[in-house]
């Protein structure tokens, strides 16, 4: 599993669950990693939620300091993943503020491991990026 705390967005998103990073060709590196190989909408310079100061000014460097939490982006994002794809960003953050990241980490490695082959399940697909068994 490469879930890990670099990997895990100042929204919530636990990126290690993305399409985008478990994919082989142009491999995401997550949020806080280099542009190149990043959706559009996820890079830096187009990110509201990281180019958003209020949230850099944060100690943690996560939504749910911010003054504004949730925002409007937020709410609307927390709604997208929840309809689609059964998982709460709101939820996720506060998870990592009621009992810290470290513990938030270890969670999503058991939430996300496959009971198969101890791949990880993509949260866009629903399926185990490695043996393609679907999740359960």
């Amino acid at each position: 599993m490469t879930i890990q705390a670099t990997l895990i967005a100042p929204c919530g998103m636990n990126c290690a669950i993305c399409l985008a990073y478990l994919r082989d060709k142009n491999h995401c590196p997550g949020c806080h990693g280099d542009d190149t190989y990043k959706q559009i909408s996820c890079r830096s310079d187009r990110c509201t939620i990281v180019k958003c100061e209020l949230r850099q000014a944060t100690e943690s460097g996560f939504c749910y300091e911010c003054p504004k939490y949730p925002c409007r982006r937020m709410k609307d994002l927390d709604k997208r993943y929840r309809t689609k794809y059964g998982m709460s960003m709101l939820e996720n953050l506060s998870f990592i503020r009621e009992h810290g990241l470290s513990a938030f980490v270890e969670r999503e490695r058991a939430r996300w491991r496959c009971n198969v082959c101890g791949g990880t399940i993509c949260v866009h697909r629903g399926y185990c990026f490695k043996c393609g068994q679907p999740a359960t």
